[in-house]
């Protein structure tokens, strides 16, 4: 079996591998939690229903209400500042979930504009991405060269380092940011941003969604937008990187396939005498010295093996760097011919 399809089913193996392994540790960690919650909000609505004598029916249509009522917390979403932040998730396909189209036309030219905006996006973060790395190597040489490594050039491994930290300082830095004026946690902002930068998107937390924000806040909606679309770029970047390195060694691989498919194709060795090599017939060397046969193999095509030149240096045998090419595998003995019976 080939190099890159061994590669391409053990990735799939380990990917469902790493997906069974997911699902147990989620199960774990949050499946007891997730119980204890649904019970608690049984037990609520039970309460709730007899305390206050609300039919299920009513109960069912406040539950609507609040739902309902709970995005617009942060003032009207589809007015134009709201609406440049919906466009800005759809393209950057993260996906909250916080306000989505109501109307038939909202819906469709949604899914039309969804159709050009993410190649167009996801083609402009690449390219971003790009130059940011070329900036990276650029200023890694000049580090090297300063500090005067013997080795000036950024390697992958060093241009992955430099994304990776710059993306690790906009993650830890948006975090702080959005914990003070969302009033979380340090470490749930932290999870806002990487799950944001990710496009992974669940929308459990949603910056922008408080204190009619939108709206009032035109200074923190600009930054929000820079942090999503500049840590994208970012992120992309490091992306770039790993997809280039596995395609470079999906390169290296099929070359390598190449070449020895090439080589099957070009030597044949026959029982008899024959070895062909893009299309010449090539015999096999008897050279005598002395009572002994010594089988001496050519397997060079071209015409820089004179044995007539050869025949009084060392014995008669011809030095061994004259025996056979750099790019042909040494072929073993086949039959022993006499050197009058070589065609050159």
């Amino acid at each position: 079996m080939k190099r890159h399809n061994v590669r391409t089913l053990s990735l799939v193996v380990c990917t469902f591998t790493y997906l069974l392994v997911g699902a147990a540790v989620f199960d774990a960690l949050e499946s007891e939690t997730e119980r204890k919650q649904w019970e608690f909000l049984r037990d609520m609505k039970r309460l709730m229903m007899e305390k206050y004598g609300i039919s299920p029916e009513d109960y069912r249509m406040l539950e609507i209400v609040v739902n309902e009522n709970k995005p617009n917390k942060s003032g009207p979403q589809w007015k134009f500042a709201g609406s440049f932040y919906f466009a800005t998730v759809v393209l950057a396909t993260i996906g909250y979930g916080h306000s989505t189209p109501v109307t038939v036309p909202g819906k469709a030219f949604c899914m039309v504009y969804a159709m050009i905006g993410i190649p167009l996006g996801l083609v402009m973060f690449q390219s971003i991405g790009e130059r940011l790395n070329k900036f990276a190597f650029v200023v890694i040489r000049k580090m090297k060269t300063y500090m005067g490594c013997k080795k000036t050039e950024a390697t992958q491994m060093n241009l992955m380092f430099a994304t990776g930290l710059l993306s690790s300082i906009i993650i830890t830095s948006g975090a702080a940011v959005f914990s003070t004026y969302e009033g979380w946690t340090y470490f749930d902002s932290f999870y806002y941003c990487f799950v944001t930068l990710t496009t992974i998107g669940f929308g459990d937390y949603v910056a922008l969604q408080n204190d009619h924000a939108l709206m009032k806040k035109p200074g923190y909606v600009a930054l929000s937008l820079v942090f999503v679309l500049f840590g994208l770029a970012v992120v992309a970047a490091s992306i770039n990187l790993l997809v280039l390195r596995f395609m470079t060694m999906q390169t290296e691989d099929n070359q390598r396939d190449e070449m020895e498919e090439e080589i099957q194709k070009n030597i044949v060795v026959d029982e008899d005498m024959a070895l062909t090599i893009n299309g010449k017939l090539l015999a096999e060397r008897l050279i005598s010295a002395g009572n002994e046969d010594v089988d001496q193999v050519s397997v060079c095509s071209c015409s820089c093996l004179d044995l007539r030149n050869h025949k009084n240096n060392n014995h008669g045998l011809l030095p061994m760097n004259m025996m056979y090419t750099a790019t042909t595998p040494r072929i073993s003995p086949i039959r022993r011919v006499h050197l009058d019976s070589l065609a050159l």
